[in-house]
């Protein structure tokens, strides 16, 4: 029996976010604007506050002119486990997740070469790739007290009012963000250090945002897939950097760098679904391509080493544009839109220090990031039906703290490091169009109305780094 339903939901002009998959705002933040979170151990230890300090081919994300620090040449590896947790509720119902998973997340050289006869004591040039695995799986917890009044027509033409219970949702994102940075750096003097990158970036990624809903009438259940899903982005971005770091005074140093956009090509397949002409649900998967500029980043960088066994570091990171779609088309118009309105900029904070006792170095670090985006009002059905302000939509506020430890065979040396990476965010959803997707003949609800679920997120991040100096 074919069901063609229809919410008995009023359609307002609610802000145009309501009705698109918000997660296209997520990973715009997240994926395409957000700053690498990976690197060597050394790095993450110390949360990767090394903006001043330098000497770390990691460092070179953060300030290219850390790769003119370098008196020797240098190659490591970095191996990662990452476990991600996400604790999600909605009224009381409460639901957890968890992934695992391993992999190289970063691996990268210098190769230093000596000026003689020169104030140019060192030229260096660097190498550096990092991996972020961005997998996340977000469960939201049935609760049939939220329905959704429906009317449909039977098989003997009959209308029948009836009401769709909500039985949870799933948010299912799989891949990785990968940055690949050349550097050239220079030491002039032991007391001036330049450099400047060129920045080669990657998102890979797949994604399905997945409804369970039942009829009330004879507790008949079907999955709905969200309109334009299950889809899959495969984007590469350019940017280039410059910075310097300066010994101003005894111990104390002052470091600037600047990253411009990131110009990305996104490649995006999708499928979209419909009613054919025997009325039935079916589908077509397309292709589609866009541009974006996500933000331009100035980082400040204060480092106190008063010497050989003590260094102190402290960066702030602020975005100084906003994310734009340069594609002329109504999708591309309303997200620039809505970024022009309610991206306030990232702005990160990262403090971290090292102590060396003979080969044996002990680390520590914490950060804080804000949420880039400002208060929105969205409306759901288990909220506020009129509109609830929501300060932490989407990505939120994270907090990382981090600890390692390393040591120093002279030649060769090997690094350990754990970070954790907490947050909570409200997280939207079910607004828009959802289609069945069991047999594609119990029709496509619009939904004006969504759902929000409370979510905590915590990010779990064990690192092993081996190297050579030579």
């Amino acid at each position: 029996m074919t069901k063609r339903l229809t919410l008995l939901l009023s359609v307002s002009a609610v802000m145009f976010l309501q009705a698109q998959d918000v997660s296209v705002i997520t990973n715009t933040v997240d994926l395409y604007s957000n700053s690498q979170a990976v690197g060597s151990a050394r790095s993450m230890g110390m949360a990767g506050a090394m903006g001043a300090i330098g000497g770390d081919i990691t460092a070179s994300d953060v300030n290219p002119a850390g790769t003119g620090v370098f008196i020797t040449s240098d190659l490591h590896a970095t191996l990662g486990i990452v476990n991600d947790k996400q604790k999600t509720t909605l009224n009381g119902f409460g639901a957890d997740t968890s992934q695992k998973n391993t992999d190289l997340v970063q691996a990268g050289g210098v190769a230093s070469f000596r000026m003689l006869g020169s104030k140019w004591q060192f030229v260096n040039v660097g190498v550096n790739y990092t991996n972020r695995n961005v997998d996340r799986f977000v469960k939201t917890p049935a609760d049939r007290d939220i329905h959704l009044p429906i009317s449909y027509t039977d098989g003997g033409g009959n209308t029948v009012n009836d009401a769709l219970l909500f039985d949870g949702h799933v948010y299912d994102r799989v891949g990785n963000v990968t940055k690949l940075n050349l550097t050239v750096g220079g030491n002039y003097d032991n007391r001036i250090y330049v450099g400047a990158g060129l920045n080669m970036h990657t998102v890979d990624f797949d994604q399905a945002d997945v409804a369970r809903l039942s009829l009330a009438s004879d507790n008949s259940y079907s999955d709905y897939n969200k309109q334009f899903t299950p889809y899959s982005e495969l984007s590469n971005g350019v940017s280039l950097s410059a910075g310097v770091i300066g010994k101003v005074a005894n111990g104390i140093r002052l470091g600037l760098a600047i990253e411009s956009p990131t110009w990305w090509n996104i490649d995006r397949a999708y499928t979209e679904y419909f009613y054919n002409t025997a009325n039935n649900i079916d589908y077509e998967v397309y292709g589609e391509s866009r541009s974006l500029s996500s933000p331009a980043k100035l980082t400040l960088s204060g480092a106190f080493v008063p010497n050989k066994n003590l260094a102190l570091n402290i960066d702030y990171t602020a975005g100084i544009s906003k994310p734009k779609f340069t594609n002329n088309g109504a999708a591309e118009d309303q997200l620039n839109a809505f970024f022009r309105n309610n991206y306030s900029g990232t702005s990160d904070l990262k403090i971290g220090g090292e102590y060396r006792l003979d080969g044996l170095r002990v680390r520590a670090g914490y950060g804080f990031a804000s949420n880039p985006i400002k208060d929105v009002t969205l409306r759901s059905v288990n909220v506020n039906e009129s509109g609830s302000v929501f300060g932490d939509a989407y990505l939120g506020k994270r907090q990382t703290l981090s600890a390692g430890l390393g040591y120093d065979f002279k030649a060769f040396y090997i690094d350990a490091a754990f970070s954790n990476v907490s947050g909570e965010y409200s997280n939207p959803f079910f607004a828009g169009e959802y289609a069945s997707g069991r047999n594609f003949n119990d029709g496509i609800n619009n939904n004006d109305l969504g759902i929000v679920s409370a979510t905590k997120s915590n990010r779990n991040t064990f690192v092993l780094t081996a190297g050579w100096k030579f």
